[in-house]
């Protein structure tokens, strides 16, 4: 399995796998399922936003660089961790739904706007886990291992910090006053980029049992967080007013 060559179109298919299984899982969440179209279009639409993503985190990264004088490189770490990875990429997915799905006449209920959301981090992740196995292209024990790890850490950690997004936005639609529903907006934000960044930095930076652990409770709380909220906004009425 070590020297088999995976074929490009397939290395595509396999990396768009785990994206697929946890979107049909989340579908499954939906009591009135949104049509084929309007998922395709945010699902696609996620997978764009991976492209000029991934432009500004390499910018940003520069930019944090020339600090490097007045920063310590750890402090300049945490600033590339959780600004221009974890913030930047949590800003581009509610992008795709603001623009993509909000005011599509489709968007009718309270659970929709944290779909969207799951489906746009979905695409996102799919395209970002395809990118991430052409390294392995010619080891295709290699590319599942990595297909498998990235299935239950960092696709899934997209869906959900997407998902907790969605939540705060869908109780902002059922606010009048304009600064609550600006807090609650920066309240999903902030959460999701802090634990998303905090996931990634324990990855990268961190050694020995915390280096799982941490990323595991993340993974356990949000997905908790995630899947409570969409019970809690089924009971809700049934109608969102943007």
């Amino acid at each position: 399995m070590d020297n088999i060559t995976i074929p490009t179109v397939l290395l595509i298919i396999f990396g768009l796998v785990p994206s697929l299984i946890w979107l049909l899982i989340f579908l499954r969440k939906d009591a009135h399922p949104e049509s084929n179209g309007m998922i395709l279009k945010v699902f696609f639409w996620g997978a764009l936003a991976t492209i000029p993503t991934l432009l500004v985190e390499m910018g940003i990264e520069e930019y944090f660089e020339t600090f490097d004088i007045l920063l310590s490189p750890f402090l300049i770490t945490v600033l590339k961790t959780f600004i221009g990875v974890a913030f930047i990429e949590e800003f581009f997915k509610y992008l795709v739904v603001k623009g993509k799905a909000l005011k599509d006449q489709e968007f009718d209920e309270p659970t929709d706007v944290m779909l969207y959301m799951i489906i746009a981090g979905l695409g996102f992740a799919g395209l970002e886990n395809i990118l991430a196995l052409f390294p392995f292209a010619n080891s295709l024990s290699a590319a599942l291992e990595v297909n498998i790890f990235r299935f239950l850490g960092a696709i899934f950690l997209h869906a959900l910090c997407s998902g907790t997004i969605g939540y705060f936005l869908a109780l902002s639609f059922y606010e009048r006053r304009k600064i609550v529903q600006v807090r609650l907006f920066l309240t999903g934000i902030l959460l999701a980029t802090f634990l998303h960044g905090l996931f990634n930095f324990s990855i990268i930076n961190i050694e020995g049992i915390f280096k799982i652990a941490i990323p595991a409770i993340i993974l356990i709380y949000l997905g908790a967080f995630v899947f409570s909220r969409f019970r809690k906004l089924k009971k809700m009425a049934s109608v969102c007013k943007i």
